[in-house]
Order: structure tokens, then C-alpha cells, then sequence
């Protein structure tokens, strides 16, 4: 049975990333973070006194940084990307050399016996092809973020030793915030600017909360030995959301103008319905619901500063 020590987390200064390296430690795991700092690092601050944290600064297209990250290594868990659909749509080719291009360096880099657990999307099904997606359903990757993910899931697959996740669309309150989520984009609008227009009311999205994202992986650190070599619908059966319903959500708790829009429609296509049956008969539960995550991102909207509202992505 494999068991791990050390933990190399790619993107560890990120939206997900900072709220899994504070799990990690919590659960007593050695952690070192690799990331370039392009948006900054406060939210790894407060674990700079734990002598179990190490910190690499550098890019993972670059192999003798990835290397050293990995000195000392039991396991990856690969994050570090530009992540989501507004992002990679404004650079197709510079989101391309990150996100395929590192994950590549960072597989080449890999010492045989030590695994890597990746972060892919439940974006890579895109429109809905079957009533439901499981982890055997065609890919219809629709935006250049799903298409560099599914790239990037092959790279994986060919290391031997992985887990891959195809998690649901993220949403909660993270050290490092980003607004370019639904849930979060939506309850920041009704909060902040009172208003929210949206189109195609009744797509169909499935979500997860940043917290379960991070509980996630550590459940795949418990159970390696059951999971390698697999790929998994990450999320809940109970978290398929049209917009509609999320706007509703938010509107039971803020007063703020709602309008469904008939004519035009968002750039993010994506509608789906997803299944998670696989992980759930391993064990894997997520435990935030979509009440309490709006709940905490109403409270934190009051204090969030973006200018840019995919800072951090």
C-alpha cells in the first residue's frame, strides 16, 4: 500500500491550490509549492512558519526548476495552469504552452514510482452529446481551456501512475478569489452592482465547492492504491444547477434586479448533466452546499476589491 509523505503541489499559490496546501498541513503532510507568483503570493503567507512548507518559485515549462521542486517528492498534485474559459480565450497559444506544454515538463520530470493527481474539467464535455456524462462518455470540448485539458489528460494517462479528476465547475471563497466562476460571478453582480442579466437560463452546469476540491485530493492520497489508473467525475449528484436556479438561489437572500435575457448568448456554452456515481461508491462525498457557499460569498463580496474580475485565474 502506497502511503505519502511529501506533496509537490504545481499552482499551489492559486484559487484551489492555497486552499489545499492549508489542508494538507492540517493533515500533517509535507508540502512543497511550485508557482511562478504571477498574481501574487499573499494567500501563502501564513504557512511560510510551518516547517513542513517549502516553496519553489518558478515555471513548470521550465525543467530544472520542476526538477528541483520535485527533490524529496512522494506525489504531485498538478494545478498550476491558466485556468477556465475567459482566460484561455484571451491567449489560445500562450494558455496552449502552459497548460500542455508544462504538463508535459512536468511528466517528463516524474520519477517512474511517484504519481501524479491532476486537475481536469468537467468542461471537456461540453454540450451535452448523452442525458448524462460519466467518465466513459464521448468529450466534446467546446472552449480552448477543455481542448488543452483533454491534451493535457493524455500526457498524463501516459506516466502510468495518476488520478485523474474531472471536477465539476468550482465556486466557494478562496484566499486567492476569482469572479470568473458562476456562482461566484453571479453573487458578486447581485451583491455589488445589483443587477444581473443572463442568458440561456436553463443550461445546465454541476459544481463543487473549493474546500471539497481540496478534501478531494486528499482522498485520492488515502486511497491511491484503489484509484490509480482511473479517472473520476469529481462533485456531487445533488449539484446539478441550471442558472436559473442559482440566480434564485442568490435572490432568496440578496434584493437585486434579475432579468432572463431571450435574445444573445454566452460565449461559454457548456450544458451538461454529470454523474458521479464512481467516486461516491469509493467513499468520496462532498460536504458544502450551494446554500452555504452563497452564503459565505455574499458575506465576503462585501470586502472583495477586483478590478479585474478574472484576476487570479
Amino acid at each position: 500500500m502506497k502511503t505519502f509523505r511529501n506533496i509537490l503541489v504545481t499552482g499551489g499559490a492559486g484559487y484551489v491550490g492555497s486552499t489545499l496546501v492549508s489542508a494538507l498541513l492540517r493533515e500533517g503532510y509535507g508540502v512543497t509549492v511550485l508557482d511562478t507568483l504571477a498574481f501574487g503570493g499573499l494567500a501563502l503567507m501564513p504557512y511560510f512558519a510551518d516547517k513542513k512548507f517549502r516553496f519553489v518559485k518558478g515555471d513548470i515549462r521550465d525543467k530544472k526548476t520542476v526538477e528541483r521542486a520535485m527533490e524529496g517528492i512522494d506525489a504531485v498534485i498538478h494545478l498550476a495552469g491558466i485556468v477556465g474559459f475567459p482566460a484561455c480565450r484571451k491567449d489560445p497559444e500562450g494558455s496552449r504552452d502552459i497548460n500542455v506544454r508544462g504538463t508535459q515538463t512536468v511528466v517528463d520530470a516524474l520519477p517512474k514510482h511517484v504519481p501524479v493527481l491532476f486537475a481536469s474539467t468537467g468542461s471537456n464535455y461540453g454540450k451535452m452529446l448523452e442525458k448524462v456524462c460519466t467518465e466513459l462518455s464521448t468529450l466534446n470540448p467546446l472552449s480552448d481551456y477543455a481542448k488543452q485539458k483533454v491534451e493535457a489528460e493524455e500526457i498524463i494517462k501516459k506516466h502510468g501512475e495518476f488520478v485523474i479528476y474531472r471536477f465539476a465547475t468550482a465556486f466557494g471563497v478562496s484566499s486567492r478569489m476569482r469572479l470568473d466562476l458562476l456562482p461566484n460571478d453571479f453573487t458578486y453582480r447581485a451583491v455589488r452592482e445589483k443587477t444581473l442579466i443572463v442568458y440561456e437560463k436553463n443550461f445546465m452546469r454541476t459544481f463543487i465547492h473549493v474546500r471539497d476540491m481540496a478534501y478531494a485530493f486528499i482522498f485520492a492520497l488515502q486511497n491511491y492504491d484503489r484509484m490509480r489508473g482511473e479517472i473520476y467525475n469529481v462533485g456531487s449528484n445533488n449539484m446539478n444547477y441550471s442558472k436559473e436556479a442559482i440566480c434564485h438561489l442568490i435572490k432568496n437572500r440578496v434584493d437585486y434586479y434579475l432579468h432572463f435575457a431571450d435574445v444573445g448568448h454566452d460565449l461559454d456554452q457548456r450544458d451538461y448533466m454529470v454523474s458521479y456515481d464512481k467516486i461516491h461508491a469509493l467513499g468520496f462525498a462532498p460536504t458544502v452546499s450551494m446554500d452555504e457557499g452563497i452564503d459565505e460569498l455574499i458575506k465576503a463580496s462585501e470586502v472583495i476589491e477586483i478590478k479585474n474580475p478574472y484576476y487570479n485565474v
